[in-house]
Formats: C-alpha cells, structure tokens, sequence
C-alpha cells in the first residue's frame, strides 16, 4: 500500500526536522513534537498491527505534549500519559511475547539494580512531590524494558533505549549537571526507542497470527482426514472385483 511507504517516509522527516530544531533552539520543536507518534501510530494500523499498540504510541503523543508545557502538574501528567503507554506494551509484551525463563529473570536483576540505584541517586535532589510519583513510574518502565526482552531484539532494544532517554529528563528534573545538547539526546534516544518498540512488537504479532492461522489450517486438515466414514481401502476396493470374479468361474460342487 502506498500509505506504508509514505508514512514511515513522513515520519522520517518530522523527526529529523525536530531534532534539527532542537539543535538550531528553533520553535519549530514544539510544532513538530507532537506530531511524531500519531505518524507512527498510523504507520502500525495501515500495517494491519494491534490497536493497543497504535494505542501505546498516542499515549507517547499525549505525554510529548505535556511535557513541553513545564511546571510539575503537566510534568506529573504527562508521565501519566505515558506510563499508560507503558502498560499497553507490557499487555502487548505478555500476548505476542515467549514465556519469561532464566534469561528473564537475570535481565531482571540488572534492570532491578539499574531503577534501584537511579532512585537512590536521584531522591535527594527530586522535589519532595516528585519523588514518589517518578519512583513509582520508572519502575513501570524497566518493568516494560525487561517484559519486551521476551519478544523480538529490536522491541528489547526499544524498551532499553526508553531506560535511557528518561534517565536522561530525570536528572534534568534533579537539576543534574547536562550533556551540551541535552533536550536533542533525549529525543533521539526517545525516537529510536518508539520507532524499534512499534517496529519489535508489530512483527511479533505478525508472527503470532502467522503461527495461529497455520495452527489453525492444520487442525482443518486433521478434522478433514478423521471425519471420512471409515471403509475399506482403495487396494481392498479393487480386489474386491477381481475376487468375485474368480468365484463366478469355480465349478459348482
């Protein structure tokens, strides 16, 4: 379809045009901004991907625009917005992902000690009404991260990323000393992380419906093969003749 190409194409040069204007300090930003995720949500319904996850990227819309209103209430908002975002992959992760298993659970170790030391580190410097609220949603975060480690590279790539670019915002949050550049890292960290999710998770489900509709095909056949009425075989059908000619011609006792 002429829209999957064109989409990924726009979204294209709407991200490189933000990140330009971020590093020209350009207004352009805030026009671009929050029209990123809805290209990419749109991108994933032509593609004929979940709802839930064209769902998870405006809810990145909604936290986008947010954030770039300031003060702590749209800052409290927005991380709303996105931690809904959050659960919507971790929904999606559980569905089209593989079982969690030992490699799970010792990815969950290092994502546990990366939030635990991240909080520790940051609470002194957070504002007393936002420590709570960003502890709480980090964890939602890493959370996210590990689960998408059960599906494709490319979404656990994604979710790591995720861990990065709000790594990033939080120690702009603590007034943390910044890279040069900060607000345009963030987002090309953010932008990687968004685009490998949809892209990790879109394939994830495209394997499963695959695998689901070929599960689905063999079971017709094995119902097909097990429902003929049972008779005799097509040997024993043509021996049947050849006997009951060979009896005609016996002589009679």
């Amino acid at each position: 379809m002429r829209a999957a190409r064109l989409l990924p194409a726009a979204f294209g040069a709407v991200a490189l045009a933000h990140l330009g204007a971020l590093l020209a300090g350009s207004s352009v930003a805030l026009v671009t901004k929050p029209a990123l995720m809805p290209l990419l949500a749109a991108w994933v319904l032509v593609r004929g991907g979940p709802r839930l996850l064209a769902g998870a990227l405006l809810f990145g819309c909604g936290g986008d625009t947010l954030l770039q209103a300031g003060g702590d209430v749209p800052f409290l908002l927005g991380i709303a917005s996105f931690a809904a975002g959050h659960v919507c992959y971790l929904v999606l992760c559980s569905r089209h992902g593989t079982p969690a298993g030992a490699r799970t659970r010792g990815l969950a170790a290092g994502y546990g000690a990366a939030w635990l030391g991240t909080v520790v580190l940051l609470w002194p410097d957070l504002e007393a009404g936002l420590r709570v609220p960003v502890a709480l949603y980090s964890l939602l975060l890493v959370t996210m991260a590990l689960w998408a480690t059960r599906t494709l590279p490319l979404a656990a790539a994604g979710g790591a990323l995720f861990v990065v670019s709000d790594t990033l915002i939080a120690t702009g949050v603590a007034d943390w000393p910044q890279a040069p550049a900060a607000q345009f890292w963030i987002m090309l960290t953010y932008l990687g992380a968004q685009l490998l999710l949809a892209e990790g998770l879109l394939r994830s489900a495209e394997a499963r419906s695959a695998e689901a509709r070929s599960t689905e095909a063999r079971s017709a056949e094995s119902a097909e093969g097990g429902g003929r009425p049972p008779g005799p075989s097509g040997d024993e059908r043509g021996r049947q003749p050849r006997t009951a000619s060979r009896a005609s011609t016996m002589p009679k006792p």
